[in-house]
């Protein structure tokens, strides 16, 4: 049913319909919170062995006691599993606690009070991010909250919208930072091409310390068997010539217990330690403890892909039945759109145009609670809907209004500018954009 076709005798039918159903479904008094991706009780049951792990003398590897203090880095034998997964040096790797939202508040953090690389400190500086959106909510709260600038990309279905990454970060010294979720990212479920990864790895930044926060809280996230694979970035970056670009971050958030699990901050040798250089005044140690019961629980690689696919099995008949009963109510509709994700831990919906908050009011009224409308934009602000439909329309245009258009950018550029949409936030990068 295409709602935009109706007819105003057609509408007001459905309205007196769906108010009927409104009224049918309040009565069964729902209470269903979706807000977050939050692990079933059948999937936080899957780490319960852990509880009953042997011990023995309570040594690492490296012979340290777990149980004392010391070994900043965290314990060894945790720290060669991460390696091993993510196919780097152990001694690229710090494992931590907790969730990896808390280290990556650390690292921007450290960022803003010490600087990067020797650099000056970002606080002050007017220090902005990009932030591919629809993208993670929280990494735009953390931003938002330590007050750093946040300009918007839009996210394709390779990655960021790498061409106007790569416009920005050359022409802004002030833009230090990208978010990433490369694989399965939040909420869409996107995987980053090898095309978009190389690209951020060798792009030219004005910044020279310039840094990519490559959250792959995903990386064994799969629900089917033949997992995507995301190509290796600190290959990519060595490569590239930049290999102290990317601060990558995971978690076992959802693979054991959610917020007491175990964390790993990946980077170059020297990142690591500049990193621990900073944590040595923060801290004494992570959990060991914790740590040794997660890293004989997991045991190595193939055992924690063995246990994903007990997540995998668990999760995917709701994924599917949730697309399920989208295309049955709405395949030939233009009222939603969805993706369709092949691992992660979300459905990302989009309704028609001015929809989305009243949608997420009605649920709430039904008693269902989705994430707040917009908040997987900067700022809560889904801005690129415009930008979008503006770019679009810019490939209709004849040569001849083209050649009249670029002289009146010239002769009256700013004004111009303002006068097409420009802000005063991004006048500067239309400007410079625009006299290339």
């Amino acid at each position: 049913m295409k709602y935009s076709e109706l007819t105003v005798a057609e509408l007001k039918a459905l309205e007196a319909e769906l108010k009927e159903l409104y009224q049918e479904t309040a009565k069964k008094k729902l209470n269903i919170d979706v807000t977050r991706g939050k692990p079933s009780e059948e999937q936080l049951k899957l780490a319960d062995g852990m509880f009953s792990v042997d011990f023995g003398d309570f040594k690492s590897e490296n012979g340290a006691d777990v149980r004392n203090y010391g070994g900043l880095e965290g314990v060894l034998e945790l720290r060669k599993l991460f390696a091993k997964i993510f196919d780097v040096k152990y001694q690229q790797v710090v494992a931590l606690d907790g969730s990896s939202l808390n280290v990556m508040y650390d690292t921007l953090q450290y960022a803003l009070t010490f600087g990067v690389g020797g650099g000056l400190p970002w606080q002050g500086k007017g220090v902005k991010f990009l932030c591919p959106a629809p993208g993670y909510d929280r990494h735009f709260a953390v931003t938002e909250a330590l007050g750093v600038e946040m300009i918007t990309v839009p996210m394709t279905e390779t990655g960021p919208d790498m061409d106007l990454v790569e416009m920005l970060c050359a022409v802004d010294e002030k833009i230090k930072g990208m978010w990433c979720v490369p694989k399965y990212s939040n909420p869409t479920g996107v995987i980053y091409s090898d095309q978009t990864v190389d690209r951020i790895a060798k792009m030219k930044t004005a910044a020279p310390d310039f840094r990519v926060f490559w959250d792959n809280a995903y990386f064994a996230h799969g629900l089917y068997a033949n997992d995507d694979k995301l190509k290796n970035v600190f290959q990519a970056a060595e490569k590239a010539g930049n290999p102290d670009r990317f601060y990558m971050f995971a978690s076992t958030s959802k693979i054991t217990f959610p917020g007491s699990g175990v964390s790993a901050f990946v980077s170059s040798e020297k990142n690591v330690q500049e990193f621990l250089s900073h944590r040595k005044y923060q801290t004494i140690g992570p959990n060991k403890v914790v740590q040794l019961a997660h890293f004989k629980y997991l045991k190595d690689e193939k055992n924690l892909l063995a246990i994903m696919q007990k997540h995998a099995d668990i999760l995917r008949p709701k994924f599917e039945k949730v697309l399920e009963i989208f295309e049955e109510e709405f395949s030939d509709s233009d009222a939603l759109s969805w993706s369709k994700p092949k691992g992660g831990y979300f459905i990302s919906a989009d309704t028609m145009d001015g929809c989305a908050r009243r949608a997420v009011e009605i649920a709430a009224e039904l008693g269902v609670k989705f994430t707040a409308a917009g908040s997987t934009y900067p700022m809560g602000r889904d801005d690129m809907d415009s930008a979008e439909k503006t770019l679009g329309g810019c490939f209709t245009l004849q040569i001849g209004i083209s050649i009249v258009l670029t002289a009146v950018l010239l002769l009256w550029g700013r004004e111009a500018l303002l006068a097409f949409g420009a802000s005063e936030n991004t006048i500067a990068y239309a400007s410079d954009y625009m006299n290339i």
